[in-house]
């Protein structure tokens, strides 16, 4: 009964979040910052499925960054979503503005779309987002790995988002988020608790197309040693109740 209560409630307020959000997003026709304040309004129903998060940001950014983070599952809309800073629009696939009330919000802020089954005309976005990083003076969010790691742990990233950076002249932030896989149990009042937290910069200025490996390496294996350590975290706090 009380997983049904809350498919309902999450499904209605999805709805509203959205109708509420394009209209907000029309008003302020993509301004950079609205991606941020939506995203907000999405996390802030991480209660109704019982979750309590527990957010660790920095001080915001003052110059532009691509902002990387890994992609878990559809809870990710209720958790690591609430750490998009402002002034950041993300990149994702183009079919998601088909989504029925979504994909218009998703457009009206701002987000970029991109069409991965064209490697060409991938590239050719990367390259349109480093220009408009430069010249709007506006932050990246992106999911690295491609798509949901679904229990998988942190996938291997694909290039794009470490060729924009270096190519826009700006760094790498990662943001990550604590285990999700498994985690919420609609029929449970208490799912637990969930860590998202924001880390140092890291510097692309002695990164290029020779050494860009060594980049995506080097941020997959920060993101990895994170999410293990507040994976441990979680499962000390939860074993303190």
């Amino acid at each position: 009964m009380l997983k049904v209560l809350r498919i309902i409630v999450i499904t209605v307020l999805s709805i509203l979040i959205c109708v509420l959000g394009t209209i907000y997003a029309l008003i302020r026709l993509r301004h950079p910052s609205t991606t941020g304040i939506l995203s907000k309004w999405f996390s802030s129903m991480h209660p109704l499925v019982g979750l309590k998060l527990i957010r660790r940001t920095k001080p915001d950014f003052a110059k532009p960054a691509i902002y990387i983070a890994n992609h878990q599952n559809n809870y990710d809309m209720l958790t690591i979503s609430s750490m998009v800073p402002p002034r950041t629009v993300s990149v994702g696939k183009s079919t998601l503005m088909w989504i029925p009330f979504f994909g218009l919000m998703y457009w009206a802020t701002g987000n970029i779309f991109i069409r991965r089954e064209k490697r060409s005309s991938a590239i050719h976005t990367m390259n349109q987002v480093a220009t408009a990083i430069k010249e709007q003076q506006v932050s990246i969010w992106m999911f690295p790995e491609g798509t949901r790691s679904r229990g998988r742990g942190l996938l291997p990233f694909k290039t794009g988002a470490f060729h924009t950076a270096i190519a826009a002249g700006v760094p790498i932030i990662p943001v990550v988020c604590s285990n999700l896989h498994n985690k919420v149990d609609l029929n449970r009042k208490n799912n637990g608790v969930v860590i998202c937290e924001m880390l140092d910069p890291i510097d692309t200025s002695g990164y290029n197309r020779d050494n860009l490996r060594e980049l995506i390496e080097k941020s997959h294996q920060i993101m990895a040693d994170k999410i293990a350590e507040l994976d441990r975290e979680v499962a000390e706090l939860e074993q303190q109740k």
